[in-house]
């Protein structure tokens, strides 16, 4: 089997690839299950049947801090803390170890862990493209035993700071020629039509619309860059897009779009309407 040798930068990964590097220890799986309707279900199903050899890291407990009365329902995590969980994992920045994020969702949390490893610095980082249902259908193993913790990494962030926003900074400059905001949340959530999650619905004002599953095929993988530049392309000639989701998860698969394209990476406003409405009275 054919496969390119390591470190891989590229934003996606096929799951031939990443069979072929199981047992190089020099790559790190990571399985990024998660639901927002069950905090367990992720972890649950992570012990039940795994890639082998993959870690777990729970998007609330390892990839958030804890939700305050602003900063939405996912804020960033410790940045020190991320850095040793990540260290726990043999993680290392030199020589850079591979990661592999994956979901079953579509790349819809596998994308948050590798926006926050860019986000550091690391850009030997990729996502599993398909995720966990592309490896079910091949009948590529799975197993249920937790991985022994690797010999500690040495990891030393490079924080980018300049890729995220807040709401102060969206206030400031929304109506400067050249931005415009980005809303990852299905048009029903940005039209206001409907909020299952957070306490308002709506959007932040003249946002426009990019859902993020039409990144993705019908089978979860995501379209080609062609097909991709045609559908962002009256976005991306902006000088200054902003990407926002709910809580800055699902905006993290169109900045993965961004790169499958070989774009820069946007800002990104990481409190995202579940922020923005927490000052809001009345919708």
């Amino acid at each position: 089997m054919n496969s390119p040798a390591l470190p891989l930068s590229a934003p996606l990964v096929d799951i031939d690839w990443v069979r072929a590097h199981l047992d190089n220890p020099q790559t790190v799986i990571i399985d990024c299950r998660f639901a927002l309707n069950d905090s367990q279900a992720g972890r649950r199903a992570y012990e039940a049947g795994h890639l082998p050899g993959a870690f777990y890291l729970d998007l609330n407990q390892d990839l958030s801090s804890p939700v305050q009365a602003h900063g939405g329902r996912h804020p960033l995590p410790n940045l020190k803390q991320l850095v040793t969980t990540l260290e726990a994992l043999g993680i290392s920045s030199q020589p850079a170890t591979q990661v592999v994020a994956y979901d079953a969702t579509k790349g819809a949390f596998a994308a948050r862990l590798w926006w926050l490893l860019r986000y550091l610095g690391h850009s030997q980082v990729t996502v599993l493209d398909g995720g966990l249902p592309a490896w079910q259908a091949a009948d590529y193993p799975l197993e249920a035993q937790i991985p022994a913790l690797p010999k500690t990494g040495q990891f030393t962030p490079q924080v980018q700071t300049h890729w995220t926003v807040d709401r102060n900074y969206i206030l400031q400059h929304q109506v400067e020629p050249g931005i415009v905001l980005v809303d990852a949340r299905s048009p029903e959530r940005y039209r206001g039509e409907q909020e299952p999650i957070d306490p308002i619905a709506g959007a932040l004002p003249n946002a426009v619309n990019q859902f993020w599953q039409t990144n993705l095929d019908e089978q979860g993988h995501f379209q080609s860059a062609t097909v991709l530049k045609a559908q962002w392309q009256a976005i991306i000639e902006v000088d200054e897009p902003i990407f926002y989701c709910g809580s800055g998860v699902t905006a993290c698969v169109n900045l993965l779009a961004q790169a499958h394209m070989g774009r820069p990476l946007p800002k990104l406003y990481v409190g995202g309407w579940s922020d923005w409405c927490s000052y809001e009275s009345e919708p």
